[in-house]
């Protein structure tokens, strides 16, 4: 039975793609007529760091694929995190009691799925590979990064290793028995991004700015904070090490500096230069993934009684700057500054 990748843009697209190349049988499902038509007519073209290569392979609209009513075994669910439930809901007659699901996507969107299809037929996934959407048929791949799989109770089973040795083809996946760990730290890192976003500047050149540092550790801070209060330990990948931002009583300034200067290298080197936040904003002029992925952690924080003023700050913003209101500056990331130093110490 083929693997059926449901949104075949960045991440979909760029995993279908090596997926085809190693020979596996693949099914791409995107809402993008005009992408499901060059796919099917001139193929996926995957343009990496140290190749570019494109793959022929049957595309469908999301209508077509229903209509082909055959069941779906494993299928990658790799849409924006807003779009969960209107992606997958669509197939659920289409899934069995052997489907497989896995989230490939930013966010707590298992949480979502499992509610939608049941936690047994869930898989959490990590991915942190970066990609863009370039046009129809046409991805940006910025190269390998970490990936993991994880069963929502922690178990280690024979599908999710069977699922590793799959998405080898691609790179480096991996297992964990704390998939939660790594979802709310790349929540943390999600922050930090969406900070980047604020203005119209590389990664890299935000996360140097060392007058900045402060503020975008405290707004780190905040969603670590709400993830110990769910009882997760949140755990580190590529650079990013939640352990040196928070606890905060516990932050070393000279370490985490150092660390942060790796991560500045880090991205500095990756051909996207910058987030898929800022280009859903600057280039593609839609709404970010906001909504679904910083909101939620707003709630779940105020249901523990945390303050967040600079979680809340950000998103005010990033949506101001959705809708034409604000335009990127360093000036926002300075308001950030503002609020941070108003605020009382709360390191020990």
């Amino acid at each position: 039975m083929a693997i059926t990748i449901i949104g075949t843009g960045a991440i979909g697209g760029v995993l279908g793609a090596y997926l085809i190349r190693s020979g596996e049988a693949v099914v791409f499902c995107d809402i993008a007529a005009d992408h499901v038509e060059k796919i099917n007519s001139k193929g996926l073209t995957i343009e990496g760091p140290e190749e570019t290569f494109t793959v022929h392979g049957k595309a469908y609209t999301p209508k077509q694929l229903i209509e082909k009513n055959d069941p779906l075994g494993l299928t990658f669910l790799c849409v924006k995190a807003h779009h969960t439930e209107q992606a997958l809901a669509p197939f659920l007659p289409l899934l069995t009691e052997n489907s497989q699901v896995v989230s490939l996507q930013n966010g707590l969107c298992e949480r979502q799925i499992s509610k939608l299809i049941g936690a047994k037929r869930t898989i959490g996934c990590f991915v942190n590979f970066s990609a863009d959407y370039l046009e129809p048929g046409r991805i940006l791949y910025g190269g390998v990064a970490s990936l993991y799989l994880g069963e929502l109770d922690g178990t280690i089973t024979e599908r999710i290793l069977r699922l590793k040795e799959i998405l080898q083809c691609w790179g480096p996946a991996q297992v964990t028995d704390n998939i939660w760990g790594y979802l709310w730290g790349k929540l943390s890192y999600a922050g930090l991004l969406y900070a980047t976003a604020l203005a119209d500047e590389t990664m890299a050149a935000v996360v140097r700015k060392k007058d900045l540092r402060d503020t975008l550790m405290e707004l780190c801070s905040e969603i670590l904070e709400t993830a110990d209060k769910e009882g997760v330990v949140p755990l580190g990948f590529d650079d990013w090490d939640p352990s040196l931002v928070y606890p905060r009583e516990f932050r070393n300034a000279e370490k985490l500096d150092a660390q942060l200067e790796k991560l500045a290298d880090r991205m500095a080197a990756n051909k996207k230069t910058k987030s898929g936040i800022w280009r859903d904003l600057a280039v593609r002029k839609r709404k970010t993934e906001v909504d679904a992925q910083l909101v939620p952690i707003l709630e779940i924080a105020e249901s523990y009684g945390i303050q967040t003023p600079l979680l809340s700050a950000l998103v005010s913003a990033i949506k101001e700057i959705e809708t034409g209101k604000r335009q990127m500056s360093w000036n926002n990331l300075y308001e950030l500054k503002k609020i941070y130093e108003s605020l009382p110490e709360k390191a020990s």
